[in-house]
């Protein structure tokens, strides 16, 4: 019996890691497009649109646009973000929806 529970479980484990290199489990290796907007928002600050996609946050999306990290505060950008899509926090953001996102300079 503890033969066969051990053939299972090396089974089900070479199934895991077979599945997870062919399909992988997250979408960190697709690339991703960015819609860029040059229009300021009403408060004069800059951003670009993005449609959400799963696993994605806030931060995650900002420092794809810099390509790097970001030269703000975390908190400044989650201020920013909630003004520009009125009021929303940022743990709010649904996958498939399209959010505008603050701009920043590398060297703001």
């Amino acid at each position: 019996m503890k033969r066969i529970a051990g053939i299972l479980l090396s089974v089900l484990v070479i199934y895991v890691i077979y599945y997870d290199l062919s399909q992988g489990t997250l979408p960190a290796g697709k690339e991703q497009v960015l819609e860029a907007s040059t229009q300021p928002a009403e408060s004069g600050m800059s951003y670009f649109e993005k449609k959400v996609s799963p696993g994605e946050t806030v931060l995650s999306i900002v420092e794809l646009n810099l390509d790097g990290p970001i030269p703000v505060s975390i908190d400044e950008v989650v201020s920013d973000f909630s003004k520009l899509n009125n009021g929303m926090e940022p743990e709010e953001i649904n996958s498939g929806k399209t959010y505008k996102f603050p701009k920043y300079d590398k060297e703001h």
